[in-house]
């Protein structure tokens, strides 16, 4: 039996316009890859449908942008103020080793 892929990833709500609330979080990957799973949600791919998201909720519909984070913190695909979370299970990780502060 293999190990279930996880990985840090931005992860933003598109539910209600461009720049929504984000998080840094772990996901866990489905065996084939088209589905993440974060905090209970399973986010299921758009393949290429999406208006700036590339992800849905398969209970709620609602859109998500996920990616993997960025060295330099600009994760947003727009330019904004709003603050981005950073779950406290990853947060040693995020800060050391992907924005290696």
């Amino acid at each position: 039996m293999s190990a279930v892929k996880t990985r840090i990833m931005y992860i933003e709500d598109k539910s209600e316009g461009l720049n929504g609330p984000a998080r840094i979080g772990l996901v866990s990957f489905s065996k084939s890859g088209r589905s993440v799973t974060y905090a209970g949600k399973t986010l299921q791919r758009l393949g290429g449908y999406g208006f700036k998201a590339n992800y849905f909720d398969v209970e709620t519909g609602k859109h998500f942008w996920i990616s993997g984070p960025r060295k330099d913190g600009c994760d947003r695909l727009y330019e904004s103020r709003l603050p981005i979370e950073v779950d406290h299970d990853v947060a040693d990780e995020y800060w050391t080793v992907i924005r290696g502060q």
